[in-house]
């Protein structure tokens, strides 16, 4: 099974190989299972489950081949990898591995990843990031004119705050904040935080510098991109291009 890389606001999905991390610690809550039959390592201990990882929890991760998934904590699905913590730092799941498909098509993740969910007994959140399924017209247009502004070279974050998106709604902001995490899962300031940083990712891959890419996706500079992507992931801007790249 060949790497790839899915990325979505609030979450980050990595099949790949010889994945092999030095001790880091990163904003995102991870859920990280081995391919039946191949090696992994939390902590120099071998794993063959399942394992989540907290938020901003020192971990050192070596996978010869399986799935990664980064979740923003506050968002359902990282609330809910939260709970099976416990209060635990990390947490090893014994539970039977299940048997996980291959695909490329980012609208068959729920079916790809429901195995996992159910030996986990985890809701099934994907629908969460689904835009499709957004059921207020509000918030459908909205992530629509976001997408759009992502896609080119308009974003300023000054357009984007919540009470002038509130006002642009005609609802008041603690309204459209509540409404807002109902619809998609996940909170309106780190959902856009997210959409921030994959738009700096993709104009990197596009060919712009890092600086520029910066600019483009609200940063004040490359290094201010640098450090928010590394505190969120765990990961360089220059490491994360090698995974997308080679996906």
């Amino acid at each position: 099974m060949k790497s790839n890389v899915w990325i979505k606001a609030g979450i980050v999905i990595i099949y790949g190989s010889s994945i092999d991390a030095s001790p880091h610690r990163h904003h995102a809550i991870q859920l990280a299972w081995p391919r039946n039959g191949c090696s992994c390592k939390l902590d120099n201990n071998e794993i063959s489950t399942p394992v989540i990882i907290d938020s901003n929890v020192e971990h050192q991760l070596q996978v010869d081949e399986g799935w990664i998934l980064l979740v923003e904590p506050t968002s359902e699905l990282g609330v809910e990898l939260s709970k099976k913590l416990a209060g635990q730092p990390s947490k090893v799941f014994k539970v039977p591995l299940p048997t996980i498909k291959h695909t490329e098509d980012i609208d068959d993740l729920t079916v790809l990843l429901s195995p996992l969910f159910e030996s986990l007994a985890l809701s099934n959140q994907f629908p969460l990031i689904n835009e499709s399924q957004i059921a207020d017209h509000r918030i459908k247009k909205l992530l629509h004119e976001l997408n759009q502004c992502l896609d080119g070279k308009c974003l300023k974050p000054s357009n984007w705050r919540a009470s002038d998106v509130a006002q642009k709604l005609a609802l008041s902001e603690s309204r459209f904040l509540h409404l807002f995490s109902k619809e998609l899962g996940i909170p309106w300031r780190p959902y856009l935080l997210w959409c921030r940083m994959i738009c700096a990712v993709r104009a990197i891959l596009n060919g712009e510098s890092a600086t520029d890419a910066a600019h483009m996706a609200g940063f004040s500079d490359s290094a201010h991109l640098s450090r928010t992507f590394r505190k969120t992931f765990g990961m360089t801007i220059r490491q994360a291009n090698a995974i997308f790249q080679k996906s």
